[in-house]
């Protein structure tokens, strides 16, 4: 079994390289055709996966995707993308641009590689444990398993937590803290899961909870830790709450994303249409979901050239189908939906810098809580010696942060090491502003069917 297995994923790589081989990849960077964006141009042969694999390789750039027209019907995969930088400027650094056509271009080592194809697995590595966490969110909650993980000796690394309608989900990277390398101790890993299991049942085993997973010697690729946080609140159907939830806000106060599935029966294909506001990585959360769910994006259309952010794709299921019923369709719908909030910022800013020490995220978030604000989302890196964390912190009753209690919680922390980068990002929408008319009306004038690149 095990050998048929292998000849066969061997013959696979040996097919994808011959097209590779006879096709390469070809990656175009244009900064003449337009003012004030870059044009990134990519052709390829087709495969399943290959256009979240080029989204994820300009988000990690941290590019905006300013607009986009796909197109990967049949064998080939046609891509257009217009970007800018952060600072919202064309793209001139000839160090990433460099990056961008080794990365996505016929190069070996690129994204197209057989041997690079997505597997939303781990990289070997014995430099630090990754624990994965789902749970029941609550206020204190991250202050509490960072106090565990400390009372364990053990040291984060990096970190990235995610909260959502009441669910919880974080990726850690820890290490020994006398060691500074991996845990790999069976039995302290087994009381490392015990106890943040309690911790996230709240002391009580008749509360649901997900149990924690620990991967031992192996570490997550950093590329992939958004992926995996997707599908750790996937997992925990967080999508579920979206059923009962029919009024255009959700219960804190964030304006829900306009989704509509529909069908083209002549041509087989469903048409998933979103409209929310514009935010960084917004394409990845929506492509990444699809793909995941086993979709296949033939066609598409992005524009975000302003505040608000327009989707257009044309799917098929990996089978060839189109979405054949109506709770398949209320499925991708309210999927759609939880990806797209997940990383949507409730709550005030915090960036804080400083020398990394052990103990220190477990001293910052008590700190939190003993201020009642209770952290619903937040990245924790470390480079070099230099702790670099962003929290996004809300009060703990629901009222907006009070600004007397933040001055407060830097005064103890420090002035210049923890600084405030702005408030809740989430913008109502315009009153006269209708939820589905506008959505329709920009991707109909320029629909794919109108140009005739959509085949039956």
């Amino acid at each position: 079994m095990d050998v048929c297995l292998s000849y066969s994923y061997n013959m696979d790589d040996e097919i994808a390289k011959f097209i590779r081989k006879v096709n390469p990849p070809r990656v175009v960077i244009d900064n003449e055709v337009c003012k004030d964006v870059t044009v990134i141009k990519v052709d390829s042969a087709n495969k399943h996966g290959i256009l979240l694999e080029v989204v994820q390789v300009l988000t990690e750039l941290n590019l905006t995707i300013k607009k986009a027209y796909i197109s990967s019907d049949g064998g080939w995969f046609m891509d257009v993308f217009n970007v800018t930088d952060q600072d919202g400027n064309k793209v001139t650094d000839e160090i990433v641009l460099d990056y961008i056509r080794k990365t996505l271009g016929p190069d070996e080592s690129s994204c197209f590689s057989p041997s690079m194809r997505s597997t939303i697995g781990v990289k070997q590595s014995v430099d630090y444990t990754v624990i994965e966490l789902t749970g029941t969110d609550r206020p204190g909650l991250l202050s509490e398993l960072c106090a565990v993980l400390m009372d364990l000796q053990c040291n984060v690394v990096n970190a990235e937590i995610w909260t959502h309608r009441a669910k919880a989900a974080a990726v850690l990277q820890v290490t020994d803290e006398e060691t500074c390398s991996a845990i790999t101790d069976p039995e302290r890993l087994s009381k490392i899961r015990k106890l943040l299991g309690y911790v996230l049942t709240g002391g009580s085993s008749g509360r649901r909870f997900r149990e924690p997973k620990t991967t031992v010697s192996s570490a997550l690729d950093d590329a992939h830790t958004d992926r995996k946080l997707h599908q750790l609140m996937f997992a925990d159907r967080d999508y579920d709450e979206w059923e009962n939830n029919v009024d255009d806000e959700d219960k804190c106060g964030r304006v829900v994303p306009d989704v509509d599935v529909s069908n083209l029966h002549d041509l087989d294909y469903s048409i998933v249409m979103i409209k929310c506001k514009d935010r960084p990585k917004l394409l990845f959360d929506t492509v990444f979901t699809l793909t995941d769910m086993k979709y296949v994006v033939s066609h598409a259309s992005i524009d975000a050239e302003g505040p608000e952010a327009y989707q257009e794709y044309y799917i098929r299921h990996t089978d060839g189908s189109p979405v054949k019923s109506e709770a398949e369709r209320q499925r991708v719908i309210k999927c759609l939906k939880a990806a797209i909030q997940r990383r949507v910022s409730e709550g005030l800013k915090l960036e804080l810098c400083t020398s990394d020490r052990v103990g220190l995220l477990s001293d910052v978030t008590r700190i939190f809580r003993e201020n009642s604000l209770t952290v619903t989302r937040a990245e924790v890196k470390t480079k070099g010696d230099k702790a670099l964390n962003t929290f996004y912190v809300r009060d703990a009753s629901g009222y907006q942060v009070d600004a007397k209690t933040i001055e407060s919680i830097r005064q103890v922390i420090g002035q210049t090491i923890l600084q405030v980068k702005g408030g809740n990002t989430d913008a109502q929408p315009s009153p006269q502003d209708s939820p589905t008319g506008f959505l329709f009306g920009v991707f109909k004038s320029r629909s794919f069917v109108n140009f005739g690149l959509i085949r039956s």
